[in-house]
């Protein structure tokens, strides 16, 4: 059931607490239930994959050709259509629905946003450029990213040379973020630490790629009472 992922929207951050006294910095995220739209065999397209639909839309604002793929399937209109390449689509069957409950067992997850984007930005702020001299003789050019190519020979400036550009508002994946605590009832889920994307960001949940022997918040402070214990029976 890991193989999916889950569609959810970043609504802020909060502080969750211990029962230590710790607290620890969360995400939260408000997640959406998926239904399967369609399940593709690898005799068809040459891979197995299954098609889930997330959030809901007016029909209104449905193409024809969407209106008359959703009333084929039997289903209601979908905002959002993600496809994901599975081991096995024995599991998955058109009509199921899938919520938090796939994260149960799971300790660990990849989080895919778009980071905020920053606009047009200078070599400085982009970069980290330590720009120029702040006197003596630099005129009129002290934040910029000095030059960029040679002389004559190769007498060109190369793809990919750090310049002043858009800034921000890519795809990035944060891998081996921690899941604090679930709330099924709500279908809110919170997240250690900080992810990439503002307010109402779209943010897609997967189980985490590496396998990862770290342990999580609530292991550790199991392991820091029991060393505490072990050693206030030590002094008696």
């Amino acid at each position: 059931m890991s193989e999916i992922a889950l569609v959810g929207k970043k609504i802020g951050m909060t502080r969750e607490f211990y029962k230590t006294g710790q607290s620890v910095p969360v995400t939260v995220l408000k997640m959406e239930t998926g239904r399967v739209i369609q399940v593709i065999e690898q005799d068809k397209r040459g891979y197995k994959a299954v098609q889930i639909g997330f959030g809901k839309i007016k029909n209104n604002k449905l193409s024809k050709a969407m209106k008359g793929y959703f009333a084929k399937k039997n289903t209601e209109p979908k905002k959002l259509l993600k496809e994901f390449k599975v081991n096995s689509t024995e599991n998955y069957k058109e009509g199921n629905e899938f919520g938090l409950e796939i994260f149960n067992d799971i300790k660990f997850v990849d989080v895919k946003s778009k980071t905020i984007g920053k606009g047009f930005a200078g070599a400085m702020k982009r970069h980290n450029f330590g720009g120029l001299r702040a006197s003596h003789g630099v005129s009129i050019s002290h934040r910029s990213h000095g030059s960029t190519g040679q002389r004559q020979d190769p007498g060109k400036v190369f793809k990919g040379k750090k310049m002043a550009g858009h800034m921000g508002d890519k795809i990035r994946t944060m891998q081996n973020i921690e899941i604090i605590k679930s709330d099924k009832d709500n279908n809110l889920l919170y997240l250690k630490g900080s992810i990439p994307g503002a307010k109402n960001a779209e943010v897609v949940i997967k189980k985490a790629v590496k396998n990862l022997r770290k342990l999580t918040m609530s292991e550790k402070i199991e392991q820091i009472e029991k060393m505490k214990k072990s050693a206030d029976k030590k002094k008696k």
